[in-house]
């Protein structure tokens, strides 16, 4: 296992050194198994996540959703090179109706979600709590620049299930994603729950270009029983599929197991590079000034109708963070 940045290059001669076995949470290790073409990134939360779900003390299914929404969003977007953000957003008929997780590269992140506590019922699956809608991945390098965005449709499924539809639908790039959130209770802490998160994107990324080939995609309207076109896997990427899919939950979010003794355990007989560590943390943007900038943005109308009591109150969705204006500090005359 070698340890470098991913932008120095790595020769035979790199030195290989033994799996750490220190866990290091709310990070990203990007990695490479060279042997078989594969490329990906493990992401481990803990402090942080807990800190995004506590903000709004959500039911657990609700939670859980959305820290799987967080782990996704980590795994996709922190492979932003730029100064910009990256945005996962859902809406859809379900419980759930809106997941939002905002993603600032190169670490920040907040998350909020949307549900009807009373169409909540125990034991519903991640597909069943969003129902059907759309699931939109938007890439913002600033205000010089278009946005980019991705959608797929939502039909019943969870979120792996969406991001392979993606992968397949938009980049063309064989990918597997795993997603695993639960719960965790530590002594000497009082009996206090504590959420954990953890994920692994794997993609087949081969030098040669014939063996990138893909099955074209069904077009909709072929003849009734025309045969669908295919092309067999890659080796190398059957392989990895058989290999991530040994992954388990608790391996992705045990707080014991580091993510370089993972990464070990699924490709140490092809052998398995680790980059550094992309670090990440629970921020929000908002800010008083922020929040004044956009009331003055609303019609006088709009903002004469927002004062209760004698001011304008303000609650930032994402971090549940309250700000308090007098009429004239909002605005309105």
């Amino acid at each position: 296992m070698v340890s470098q940045s991913p932008d120095i290059k790595i020769t035979p001669e790199a030195p290989v050194r033994a799996p750490s076995a220190v866990p290091v949470d709310d990070a990203v290790l990007a990695f490479e198994v060279g042997a078989l073409d594969l490329r990906g990134r493990l992401t481990r939360l803990g402090p942080a996540l807990d800190e995004i779900l506590h903000k709004h003390d959500y039911p657990p299914a609700v939670g859980k959703l959305l820290g799987e929404a967080i782990v996704l969003t980590t795994l996709l977007g922190s492979s932003v090179k730029f100064e910009g953000r990256f945005i996962l957003q859902t809406r859809t008929d379900g419980p759930v109706s809106l997941l939002i997780v905002d993603f600032q590269a190169p670490d920040r992140l907040r998350a909020y979600a949307r549900y009807d506590a009373s169409r909540l019922k125990n034991g519903q699956s991640s597909g069943e709590l969003l129902g059907k809608g759309h699931l939109a991945m938007t890439i913002d390098q600033g205000s010089n620049t278009s946005r980019y965005q991705g959608l797929v449709a939502l039909d019943g499924g969870g979120l792996e299930e969406a991001a392979h539809e993606y992968f397949l639908r938009s980049e063309q790039i064989p990918t597997r994603v795993r997603l695993a959130v639960g719960e965790e209770m530590r002594g000497g802490e009082g009996g206090k729950l504590r959420w954990r998160a953890g994920g692994i994107l794997l993609q087949f990324l081969p030098r040669a270009p014939e063996r990138a080939k893909q099955a074209d995609l069904h077009p909709g309207d072929a003849p009734e029983g025309t045969a669908a076109h295919s092309v067999p896997d890659d080796d190398a990427w059957v392989e990895g599929q058989s290999l991530i899919s040994t992954v388990e939950d608790v391996e992705l979010i045990d707080p014991d197991l580091s993510g370089e003794r993972l990464l070990y355990r699924l490709f140490h007989e092809r052998g398995v590079r680790v980059f550094n560590p992309q670090t990440l943390r629970a921020q929000c943007s908002c800010s008083r000034d922020a929040v004044s900038c956009m009331l003055k943005s609303f019609a006088p109308n709009d903002r004469a109708e927002m004062v209760k009591d004698g001011k304008v109150v303000v609650t930032c969705e994402f971090c549940s963070s309250v700000y308090e204006f007098t009429p004239q500090e909002a605005g309105v005359e």
